[in-house]
């Protein structure tokens, strides 16, 4: 199978590129800018030059492959515009062809969860912050009456391989200050999910799921952003030293993902594992830290998902 994706050359996108070659997949990345198509090259993946602004082209792509996974998503103010943008082109290309369709977006989708862990079917909250991700889902999910598998995986927090956007910033910031910082009392607990079972999921629903699905990811393991804080303070040697902000200073310290690190975002899988037969099994994402994988945490990855 041919598999195009945006996002190919990206943190959770290298590892489900990986997953599917090794699965015998030939796969096709989104490359912006000669460095990246080097690495996705380098990485055994057919470069594709182009970026999401260029429609046609993701159009083009969508409609020569044997399925798409969408996982990139551009940091500018046109971040929106351009998802919706590339979803429309890939049900358009893909029209008819009865073809998978994988759509990331966010466990964030739902708005604050509370203690309860949220299955698939749980009401999305229309001033979360990022509920304006729900249009697109129900544009991928309803692609069946189109003539296409369009199916949804919602990432909880993810980490592993010294990577993931939320641990590594708290790591970096943690050496630079000699302190982690969290949103008001940090008692708010977020799901986690390791980078390689995510991209096992990947694996499973593009070969398995059926059209209209919808995936929530998480591991087993839950954590409260003062836990984060304290063992991101710890890896990064500042003795487990860490702060609660009051919402105006986290904005200085957090920007636009202030709001979302003050919810709790608390799913379950149970759908994945007993329907897909996905088994998680990587290190906690506690034990990851501890264990020396984020030891040299590098800049934080730009990427959203």
């Amino acid at each position: 199978m041919r598999v195009f994706m945006t996002g190919a050359g990206g943190y959770i996108g290298g590892v489900v590129a990986g997953r599917l070659r090794a699965a015998g997949h030939a796969v096709a990345g989104l490359a912006r800018g000669e460095d990246a198509a080097r690495r996705l090259t380098e990485a055994g993946v057919e470069a594709v030059r182009g970026d999401l602004g260029d429609i046609a082209l993701v159009e083009r792509e969508a409609g020569a492959a044997d399925a798409v996974i969408h996982l990139a998503m551009e940091q500018s103010r046109r971040a929106v515009e351009l998802d919706g943008a590339v979803t429309d082109a890939v049900l358009r290309a893909m029209q008819g062809s009865g073809r998978p369709f994988l759509y990331t977006s966010g466990t964030a989708v739902l708005g604050d969860t509370g203690a309860w862990p949220a299955d698939e079917d749980r009401r999305i909250d229309p001033a979360g912050p990022v509920a304006w991700r729900a249009a697109h889902e129900a544009q991928v999910t309803d692609a069946a009456a189109r003539g296409v598998r369009g199916m949804v995986i919602r990432p909880s927090l993810v980490y592993g391989r010294g990577g993931g956007a939320v641990v590594t910033s708290q790591v970096q910031a943690a050496r630079r200050d000699g302190v982690a910082r969290y949103v008001g009392d940090g008692a708010n607990r977020w799901s986690t999910v390791h980078v390689d079972d995510l991209a096992d999921l990947y694996l499973l629903a593009l070969g398995r799921a059926e059209g209209g699905s919808v995936w929530n990811a998480e591991g087993g393991e839950t954590v409260s952003m003062a836990e984060l804080a304290a063992a991101a303070s710890r890896t990064a040697g500042a003795g487990g030293r860490v702060e609660g902000l009051e919402p105006d200073e986290a904005k200085a310290a957090f920007g636009w993902m202030t709001r979302m690190l003050a919810l709790n975002l608390v799913v379950t899988s149970a759908r994945a594992r007993a329907e897909l037969g996905w088994s998680p099994s990587s290190p906690s994402l506690l034990e990851e830290l501890a264990s020396g994988s984020y030891a040299s945490a590098g800049e934080a990855d730009a990427e959203p998902r």
